[in-house]
């Protein structure tokens, strides 16, 4: 597949819907499993909005390897792309945390009530307590690794490339 669009490689106008709705899924998918009122709100939004961002990493992969086959190897170019390839798994998580948590309150319901009554309200404590760990790992590591990948790219493209000072 041609990765560029009007002469300019995709991977950099993908690159910005992937910082956009990464973090966008991991902030919906913390207020909707915190926050009633959001999740009643956000509804499906937050698994829509997760599966998108799902879709636009292996898409925005896809085309920054097409541009490696363009540019000229450097170090700070390959730690992107290995850095890169990490983000995939954190947004997979961030998915199924998503999907998960709309399941359980759209649908959980009295099977849900059945579950808490066996489970006891300590354990009911103790499972809500661990979506809340996971889900905060999952969003958080995905937000941390979107932040070091579009750091890393950053830098491969523009350190050395510019003064800091105007010439006046």
């Amino acid at each position: 597949m041609d990765y560029e669009v009007s002469g300019l490689p995709m991977h950099v106008l993908l690159v910005h819907a992937t910082v956009v709705f990464v973090p966008l899924a991991a902030l919906c998918t913390l207020l909707s499993l915190l926050w009633p009122a959001a999740r009643r709100r956000l509804g499906i939004v937050t698994p829509l909005i997760a599966l998108l961002a799902l879709v636009l990493v292996p898409i925005t992969t896809a085309a920054g390897s097409w541009l490696l086959d363009r540019v000229d190897s450097t170090p700070q170019i390959n730690a992107h792309m290995q850095l890169g390839g990490t983000l995939l798994p954190w947004v997979v998580g961030v998915f199924l945390v998503a999907l998960a948590e709309w399941l359980w309150f759209r649908y959980g319901g009295t099977q849900g009530e059945g579950m808490r009554r066996r489970m006891g309200a300590v354990g009911s404590r103790i499972a809500g307590v661990a979506a809340v760990v996971v889900a905060l790992v999952v969003c958080g590591g995905a937000v941390a690794t979107v932040v070091l990948v579009g750091e890393s790219g950053s830098r491969a493209v523009w350190e050395g490339s510019f003064r800091t000072g105007a010439d006046d």
